[in-house]
């Protein structure tokens, strides 16, 4: 009978387990490929194409469109690369043998080197669903409000070193999340200034910024708006305030690394 005399001496337990196999294989192929489209070919040190780029290939380029009118964007793509490449950075050599750590040649908190390093992202704000920013001051919408632990309106802010250095004058809100993501600090001699709520212990009478010294809050990157934050600012500011726990001693305390 048709039929027989092949599934009769065939071993269909063997055949599925080489079809998972083959199955499992193919997976592992496709997710390392679709993990390299950002971020390769892989370079050293220098910006200089690596000499070991694995045994993957870079995938094919793939067009997304954006939502809320942001365009297109094709990944791999050199041109996305360059333009998310920080150069001339402020930092040299510690060995001339690749992967050792890099040494920073001037103020690393205001050149963006090491635990203060950040990323070149979009220069836009971060948008919720409807396509509106979605990290705005708490005193533009009336509706929201402090439901729970002490309110920092008004309350003076020191830093590490127990000096005033500003008031706070607003929080900034995640209102998708409704959480707030930071405190505006009106900065002595400096203007408004934004720390992330996370690196601020809020007492009942005082706010502790833990990581900067007074001298150190006039450097904290500001905003360009006083309405919306861009993502690149948030970069920089998160960037800045917590790199103050290794850099934060003051311009006039000298950074050593061995």
């Amino acid at each position: 009978m048709v039929g027989v005399n092949f599934f009769g001496n065939f071993d269909l337990a063997s055949l599925s387990i080489w079809l998972f196999w083959i199955f499992f294989a193919l997976l592992i192929y496709y997710l390392q490929t679709e993990n390299m489209r950002e971020g390769y070919p892989l370079e050293d040190d220098d910006g200089n194409p690596a000499p070991n780029q694995g045994p993957f290939p870079v995938p094919e380029a793939k067009t997304r469109m954006l939502p809320h009118g942001g365009g297109e964007f094709t990944v791999p793509s050199q041109a996305n690369e360059d333009a998310h490449r920080r150069t001339d950075l402020a930092l040299e050599r510690t060995s001339a043998f690749p992967g050792y750590p890099m040494r920073p040649t001037g103020d690393p908190m205001a050149d963006g080197v090491g635990p203060a390093s950040w990323a070149p992202r979009e220069d836009k704000p971060e948008l919720d669903g409807k396509g509106y920013p979605k990290i705005v001051p708490m005193s533009a919408h009336e509706n929201y409000a402090i439901a729970a632990g002490n309110n920092p309106m008004g309350l003076s802010v020191k830093g590490r070193d127990g000096e005033v250095v500003g008031t706070v004058t607003d929080l900034w809100i995640d209102e998708p999340e409704q959480l707030a993501r930071y405190i505006e600090i009106d900065v002595d001699g400096a203007g408004k200034r934004l720390v992330p709520i996370q690196l601020a212990s809020i007492k009942r009478r005082e706010v502790i910024v833990r990581s900067l010294v007074k001298s150190r809050f006039a450097g904290i990157p500001a905003t360009k708006s006083d309405k919306q934050v861009t993502k690149l600012e948030e970069e920089k500011i998160s960037a800045y305030v917590a790199a103050g726990n290794l850099y934060g001693g003051g311009r006039e305390a000298p950074i050593e690394l061995i």
